[in-house]
Parts: structure tokens; C-alpha cells; sequence
């Protein structure tokens, strides 16, 4: 027996073909070879057309997927937009089990197989994520994992199992001194830092003078480095960080080194940027009252463990009442 199905495909209207395309194959065969082997050729136009009528179901999907496919879009486009996702990210850390003064110990440890690791768990599955514009504090105590959480978003440290996504330019401020040649001078190292923030040497030179204002060391630019203060290091790291907006501000207690009058001004330019909007800030202190005045969501990392992530006053409370 023929292949009617094809031929019917090939000689019917486009009508007939285009409902064919969207029927099976075997009901299109059976109700067109019936009609085909009573009726006329011409007649198959009104047949096909007889069988589309016949499938409301389909008519109906098809006509309810583009406002399915609308609904969808709007739901996609109503949706927050995150800055950082962090999804449960685990950091875990080889610790020797014995202190080895020497390269020749070590060889000699592992041709032995007596040397031997512990796993330290610096962060242990820790997910949140933080909206576009928002100031994320993170509290906890002494060696929970804060800094760490920190270098894992800005790309320092690849974490040991899951992942994070981050949506912009970040500008960390992570370590005191990152970044820096303390045997170059401040001038030196405001255009070497810039670079490593992706700022070529045009850019940093129209800014130079905005960058040696907020952090007040002209009569010290010429200097090494290796000769300022741990507050001076960390007004002109601040300076160099801020100079423009960045997507993803990070600070990580680079302010509890400076002098108060230079911690407000500082603080000044935090609140600056949160007030724009524009500027995702992950901010790290122990200070409490630093945090809540600063921030409006915190998360509460402790042993390496997320505890809580919630509005600031909300977690702040819960963590001194930690220690109450």
C-alpha cells in the first residue's frame, strides 16, 4: 500500500500541510486516505480542513503558548536581578598534622606515607546572595570564615565544591597592602594598583590628583611605601578603589586601621555610593554598630557555618545576644 501520508503532504494546500506538521502522522494518514478514496482531489482541501476543526485541543495549546510564553517572560523580567549568589560554597583547607622544619623532612614524610592532613573547613556549604544596590554586612567571630567568604566572591580563592556568581566589576579591599610594591613610592603604586583593577595609565593619570585629595598624603607621595603607616597603606588602597563607582564594592576591615576622622570620611564615600543605588557592597567589620549603621541585610557566619541572613538589626541583635 502507498505511502498516502506522504503523497497527501505533497499534493494537499499549504493549509492542509501546515496542520499536517502538527498532527501525527498516522491520524493524518487515516482520515486523509478515507477521504482521498471517496472524494475528489479537490475535495481533500475541505476534508483537511474539516479534520483541523476537529482538534480543539490543539488549537487551544496553540493559541494559549504565546500568552504562556508572555506570562513567562514577564515573570523572567520582574525577577531580582543578584549581584553575588553564593551557592553552597565549601572552602576546605589541608592542615599538617606535624610541624616540618624542612624540605628534606617532607620528601622524607612522603616517601614514608607518613605524611599525614587534617581537613579544616573554612566555610561549610554557605549560600545567599545579595540584590543589585544592596550593603551586605558580614558579622561572626574571629576565624569563621568572613575574609574567606570574601576572597571566594572577588576570585582570590576557588572554593572546594559549589559555586558563586558575581555580576560586575568588583573593587576589593581585602587585605592591607594587596596589590601594592612597598618598595615602590605612593605614586608608583596608585598606577600599578589601577592596573590590576583593569585602569590603564591615561585613567589613573586624569585621577591622580582626585585620589592623592581623599587620602591627604601629597607631602608623602614620593615616599616608599614600605615607610608608611598601616594607615596611610590603607587610605591611599581606598582611595585608588573608589575613585570611580564600581559595581561591587568589597571591605574587608580596611577601615578599622585608619583614624576615626578618615574612618567617617570613608564611610561618607560608602554611603554615597549605597545612596546612588548603583554600587553592591559587601562589608566586613567588628564593629557592630559599624555594620548596622552601613548596612541593611547582614549574614552571620560562624565556624565556618551560615547561622542567619536577614535585615541588619534582626541579626546583629541575635548575634550579641551570642555573648549576652
Amino acid at each position: 500500500m502507498p505511502d498516502t501520508s506522504k503523497e497527501m503532504q505533497a499534493s494537499a494546500p499549504a493549509c492542509c500541510a501546515a496542520h499536517m506538521g502538527e498532527s501525527s502522522a498516522t491520524d493524518i494518514a487515516s482520515a486523509c486516505e478515507t477521504h482521498a478514496e471517496s472524494t475528489s482531489a479537490n475535495d481533500t482541501t475541505s476534508a483537511c480542513e474539516t479534520y483541523a476543526e476537529s482538534t480543539p485541543a490543539k488549537d487551544a495549546l496553540a493559541a494559549s503558548s504565546p500568552a504562556v510564553s508572555a506570562s513567562a517572560t514577564s515573570q523572567a523580567s520582574h525577577a531580582p536581578e543578584y549581584a553575588v549568589e553564593v551557592n553552597d560554597v565549601t572552602m576546605v583547607f589541608n592542615m599538617a598534622s606535624e610541624q616540618l622544619n624542612s624540605l628534606k623532612e617532607y620528601f622524607i614524610k612522603l616517601v614514608k606515607r607518613e605524611l599525614f592532613f587534617k581537613e579544616f573547613y573554612a566555610l561549610d556549604h554557605v549560600s545567599f546572595k545579595v540584590k543589585k544596590g544592596e550593603v551586605m554586612g558580614l558579622v561572626g567571630t574571629n576565624g569563621s570564615g568572613k575574609s574567606t567568604m570574601l576572597k571566594v566572591i572577588a576570585g582570590v580563592l576557588e572554593p572546594t565544591s559549589g559555586s558563586v556568581s558575581v555580576r560586575g566589576s568588583i573593587a576589593p579591599l581585602i587585605e592591607l597592602g594587596a596589590g601594592f610594591d612597598l618598595e615602590l613610592t605612593a605614586r608608583e603604586n596608585i598606577f600599578l594598583n589601577g592596573a590590576l583593577l583593569g585602569h590603564d595609565r591615561a585613567f589613573m593619570q586624569e585621577h591622580l590628583d582626585s585620589i592623592v585629595d581623599f587620602a591627604e598624603l601629597a607631602d608623602f607621595l614620593d615616599m616608599p611605601m614600605k615607610n608608611y603607616s598601616s594607615g596611610m597603606v590603607a587610605r591611599i588602597a581606598f582611595a585608588i578603589a573608589t575613585v570611580v563607582e564600581p559595581d561591587i564594592l568589597i571591605v574587608d576591615e580596611t577601615l578599622s586601621v585608619g583614624d576615626v576622622f578618615f574612618q567617617e570620611k570613608c564611610e561618607r564615600r560608602i554611603q554615597s555610593f549605597i545612596d546612588s543605588g548603583n554600587v553592591t557592597v559587601l562589608f566586613v567589620s567588628h564593629s557592630i554598630e559599624q555594620v548596622e549603621r552601613l548596612c541593611t541585610r547582614a549574614a552571620w557566619i560562624e565556624k565556618g557555618q551560615l547561622r542567619m541572613v536577614d535585615e541588619v538589626e534582626a541579626v546583629c541583635r541575635a548575634y550579641r545576644e551570642q555573648f549576652g
